[in-house]
């Protein structure tokens, strides 16, 4: 059999090559699109998840406060207790021992939050003595605990609630703050078992120039109820409070 021509050869050769280089050409391309997808991905996530946040708030946003969430029977009888703690401040970062899960009144802080933010995660939250002066000054406070923090659902209500409270400082009935209650707040005391929302207020209990009279105010709910908190804050407006002028 004759040998091949040299020039056969070299046709080959060159066909191989060209086949090499086509297929790593391919794979090259192959490469960039995946890059180019887990890109495109990396970026859709957030966006995906700002666009159904804004989504959520808008459904909330025509919705009333009492729409919100679950009905109020999810939410157990107001309970109070005396209160002491009226005037009592103390430097920040000065432990205090809070008895209740959360505390409703006590000694606090010589500082407190200011009204604008309306809601804070574990993050970012307030120290407990700033936040007990803020109930001397009127506000309820609204607590979630750590089941809730987990529940993405319960969230997107949670900000929900908050947004139907301006943050115009000039208007005190804005006097309500969202906050978590963490297993490092618990010092002993944590909410009522399948109790997940705490609502608490600091009240002058009927008689403001008395100090005697006042109360500690707790209500505890299973999940979250915008029901609940409107009439919660009906019945415990800013003005029933030690010091409801001061913001």
């Amino acid at each position: 059999m004759a040998k091949p021509a040299k020039n056969d050869r070299q046709k080959v050769i060159d066909d191989i090559r060209s086949k090499q280089k086509g297929a790593e050409r391919n794979r090259g391309l192959a490469i960039v699109g995946v890059c180019v997808v887990v890109a495109v991905l990396i970026l859709a996530y957030p966006l995906y998840g700002i666009i159904k946040d804004k989504k959520q708030q808008s459904e909330f946003e025509s919705m009333n406060l009492d729409s919100i969430g679950a009905p109020a029977s999810v939410c157990q009888d107001v309970t109070t207790k005396p209160a002491t703690g009226n005037q009592q401040h103390v430097e920040p970062g000065t432990p205090i021992p809070y008895e209740d899960a959360p505390p409703a009144f006590g000694t606090h802080y010589n500082m407190w939050d200011t009204i604008e933010r309306k809601m804070y995660t574990a993050e970012d939250r307030p120290d407990l003595g700033e936040l007990v002066h803020n109930l001397e000054h009127g506000f309820t406070i609204l607590w979630y605990d750590e089941t809730i923090a987990k529940d993405d659902k319960a969230m997107n209500e949670l900000e929900g609630i908050a947004a139907k409270f301006d943050t115009d400082d000039d208007n005190y009935r804005n006097k309500f703050k969202i906050v978590p209650w963490t297993s490092e707040d618990e010092n002993g005391a944590s909410f009522p078992d399948g109790q997940h929302i705490a609502l608490t207020h600091w009240s002058v209990g009927g008689d403001a120039s008395d100090t005697s009279k006042q109360v500690g105010v707790w209500q505890y709910c299973s999940a979250v109820s915008g029901a609940a908190v409107y009439d919660f804050v009906q019945e415990y407006p800013y003005t029933d409070s030690p010091e409801p002028n001061a913001i």
